[in-house]
């Protein structure tokens, strides 16, 4: 019973990594930001969001398609969980915060976080949970780097709330985009 109850627990949390939570909740925050005119903050959220998660399926591609050459680190699929939680609620607290180095500390946590449920559920093991949050982080880095302090003319609540409100719908929806990245990498391997 209280495993039971764990394992929902860590579901529960991981859920809010899934991409059927994360590629919603970043649209619709970069069309919150291109709604509020501010096009700069909307180009750099959607280049490095983007940039980061397009690094992840690269790399789940790769670790897929060339296992012998993954192996020996034994990364069979790094997390994309990891990293787009890293991204998105890090990339989220970029925009927010007026202290925005700490941006990099809610990536960090929520990273860690999400992190420890796939380990724990058995989804992932230690060196791809990494990579994730390497990968993560380093978008982070980079969104801290490229975007400027958000106007005063863009609500930070609007925001915020762009992504409550789509977080709090898809939570629970999952996407399984592992097996289509499999079936993907196969695919490549036969072309090659």
């Amino acid at each position: 019973m209280a495993a039971t109850l764990c394992w929902r627990i860590m579901q529960f949390l991981t859920d809010f990594a899934d991409q059927a939570v994360i590629l919603p909740a970043t649209l619709a925050l970069m069309l919150t930001l291109m709604a509020t005119a501010w096009r700069r903050g909307a180009l750099c959220w959607g280049l490095v969001v983007a940039s980061t998660l397009g690094l992840m399926l690269a790399l789940k591609l790769a670790a897929h398609a060339f296992p012998a050459f993954f192996g020996p680190w034994d990364l069979r699929s790094p997390s994309g969980h990891v990293a787009a939680a890293a991204i998105l609620y890090g990339g989220l607290a970029v925009l927010l915060l007026e202290r925005r180095a700490l941006a990099l500390l809610v990536a960090g946590g929520v990273a860690l976080l999400i992190a420890a449920t796939r380990l724990l559920l058995r989804y992932h093991n230690l060196p791809e949970v990494v990579v994730g949050g390497v990968v993560g982080l380093a978008g982070v880095v980079v969104l801290l780097r490229l975007t400027p302090p958000v106007p005063r003319t863009v609500s930070r609540f609007a925001l915020a709330m762009t992504v409550l409100v789509v977080v709090g719908l898809m939570h629970g929806e999952r996407l399984g985009a592992e097996r289509a990245i499999q079936h993907t990498a196969q695919r490549l391997v036969r072309l090659l």
